[in-house]
């Protein structure tokens, strides 16, 4: 698209993609001005409803005035293609600025009590983001901290400031990507509150908590939830302590150490209430700590864990999985035969169903099926369906022989 106009834009250069779109710069015509402008995915303009909340959204979003929020001028469409005109950012995503590390406690506490100041900004107005990550907060080359993309924000339908009385039914969102990266952390999944990974209803608690494990990352270089699959970080994110900040950083105060443990709280009743609490505590600390009157204090003992859960789904998941790569390694190393040359066979992981009542492991319910999947990747005779396209199968009536059909699935 570079060189086109398109409306009174006139694209420039493409300045990155994902899986919510693919972000060009370009000229604002009228105005004399640069832009940013987002065209969304096509998987996305497909689905009329879908599109309808992502505009609605958008809407939202462009209703925020704050300085540490992402100005959202526009939305418009070209060649049925909807696309948002954005402010044009210079510097880099909080995600880079990381690679090389943490962040020094000054850096840390001034871009911290400005996404503070953002979150602060949106709940007032009754919209909760639900996708706060390093990748979604951008460093301008002033230093100064900008919230960006509320593709999946839900507008709450009972708050009086929230700018459209209906609730956004779009759910979140797991980039595949994010999903299945075998020996790598993962992204938006370790990101996640204890209530989201859960399917629960949400609220600015959530972002909170997110906010939380940014934080963290922040002063530390490191996620608090980590892990090589989504299994074991939706397990860290239900029963696990991260390693407390002072001793993963023997550098920072206690009292950030405190105010992460206060944002990472399971229980959301027990977690910072709104995101204004946090701030003000964060700009205590940053006040003190220019004093002088904040040093570092004894380094406190991990604590336990808040309850002893059985170790039988891990050691179940854990056999599964080994099942899954011992077929994968028998298929691979079979002999070629007839059916090599007919093509790949096809083969899709339906979502598990929990029969144990037991709710706290319904994690695994969608993250075996997504890691045998990744197993099986592995092998060139089979064809493994997107689980992704899978998860709408995840009913206890849902006919396994109807799925196969809709998802294309051959033999």
């Amino acid at each position: 698209m570079i060189g086109q106009t398109v409306s009174h834009y006139r694209v420039l250069g493409k300045l990155g993609g994902g899986g919510m779109g693919v972000i060009y710069e370009a000229e604002d015509l009228k105005l004399g001005r640069h832009v940013a402008l987002k065209f969304l995915p096509e998987d996305v303009t497909a689905d009329p409803g879908t599109l309808e909340r992502l505009k609605r959204e958008a809407r939202a979003a462009s209703s925020l005035q704050n300085p540490h929020i992402c100005t959202i001028h526009d939305i418009d469409e070209y060649e049925g293609r909807p696309f948002l005109v954005m402010e044009l950012l210079e510097g880099e995503s909080l995600k880079d600025r990381l690679n090389t590390g943490a962040l020094s406690l000054e850096k840390t506490l001034e871009l911290s009590i400005q996404i503070a100041d953002a979150l602060e900004a949106a709940h007032a107005r009754g919209i909760v983001h639900r996708d706060i990550k390093p990748a979604n907060i951008f460093v301008t080359r002033r230093g100064e901290a900008k919230l960006l993309d509320f593709g999946l924000a839900k507008l709450d339908v009972v708050h009086p400031s929230a700018p459209e009385k209906a609730a956004s039914e779009l759910p979140t969102g797991i980039a595949p990507e994010n999903l299945t990266s075998p020996g790598t952390a993962m992204g938006t999944v370790a990101y996640m509150s204890p209530e989201q990974a859960r399917g629960e209803p949400l609220d600015q608690r959530t972002d909170l908590f997110s906010f939380g494990t940014v934080l963290y990352e922040m002063a530390t270089g490191r996620q608090p939830f980590a892990g090589n699959t989504s299994a074991v970080i939706f397990d860290a994110i239900f029963h696990r302590e991260p390693t407390p900040v002072t001793r993963a950083n023997p550098d920072l105060p206690e009292e950030l150490s405190r105010i992460i443990q206060h944002a990472l709280e399971k229980d959301r009743d027990l977690r910072y209430q709104s995101a204004a609490d946090m701030r003000a505590d964060l700009k205590r600390l940053r006040r003190d700590s220019e004093s002088g009157r904040v040093s570092r204090a004894e380094i406190p003992a991990a604590r336990p864990p808040r309850s002893r859960r059985p170790a039988w789904p891990v050691t179940v998941g854990a056999a599964v999985l080994v099942a899954a790569a011992a077929l994968a390694w028998w298929i691979s190393h079979r002999r070629p035969t007839s059916s090599a040359a007919r093509g790949q066979k096809s083969i899709a992981i339906l979502p598990f169903q929990n029969l144990s009542g037991d709710s706290s492991i319904d994690y695994l319910r969608l993250g075996l099926p997504d890691e045998i999947a990744t197993t099986l990747s592995y092998v060139p005779a089979l064809a493994i369906r997107p689980f992704a396209s899978s998860r709408k199968f995840s009913g206890p009536d849902v006919d396994p022989q109807a799925a196969g059909r809709e998802l294309q699935v051959a033999d």
